[in-house]
């Protein structure tokens, strides 16, 4: 599959979730997806300039308004959750998979609210958090929580399987 098929099939199953999805057609969509970003990113630039932002004295940030990129990204959203689910299909994994550093996310962010309640945790006083026992939890929590998008990268990677699973017959290669 080349690249301009890849993007094209990927358009044309917009938010199709089901089915199963080549490593070649997850990995040139994600190639557009960076490419298209940092084109987008220059022409923000470009065509609505920047801002500097003081964040605190005499330190200060630029930032771009990027409005095209924003519209890209909210564009390509849905296609690129739909081509990762898919591909985790392939890869012979249900598609929640890929969600799994959100998952991650959202039972610190709960774990931490039950225990401390969400006063610490939204202020950021992580001294607090790791004051006592639970910190060591937290820690735990944390190392998941970096692990986590790198096992996904790493299941995304995975070869095809090469028989029907649960999701539908082998993708032929470089079929739309």
């Amino acid at each position: 599959m080349s690249f301009q098929d890849a993007v094209k099939t990927c358009f044309s199953k917009y938010a199709t979730f089901s089915g199963r999805a080549r490593r070649p057609e997850y990995w040139w969509f994600a190639l557009f997806l960076f490419l298209g970003s940092v084109v987008l990113g220059f022409v923000d630039g470009a065509l609505f300039g920047t801002v500097e932002v003081e964040r605190a004295p005499g330190v200060y940030d630029v930032e771009v308004r990027s409005v095209l990129g924003r519209i890209f990204s909210l564009a390509t959203l849905i296609p690129a959750l739909a081509v990762g689910w898919r591909r985790m299909h392939d890869a012979g994994r249900s598609g929640l998979y890929l969600l799994y550093p959100l998952i991650v996310m959202v039972g610190i962010t709960t774990f931490l609210g039950f225990v401390y309640g969400f006063g610490p945790v939204l202020s950021g006083n992580i001294g607090v958090l790791l004051g006592n026992g639970i910190g060591l939890v937290l820690l735990f929590a944390i190392f998941v929580l970096i692990i986590s998008p790198l096992l996904v990268l790493w299941w995304l990677t995975r070869p095809t399987q090469p028989h029907e699973n649960e999701w539908g017959p082998v993708p032929p290669k470089g079929a739309r």
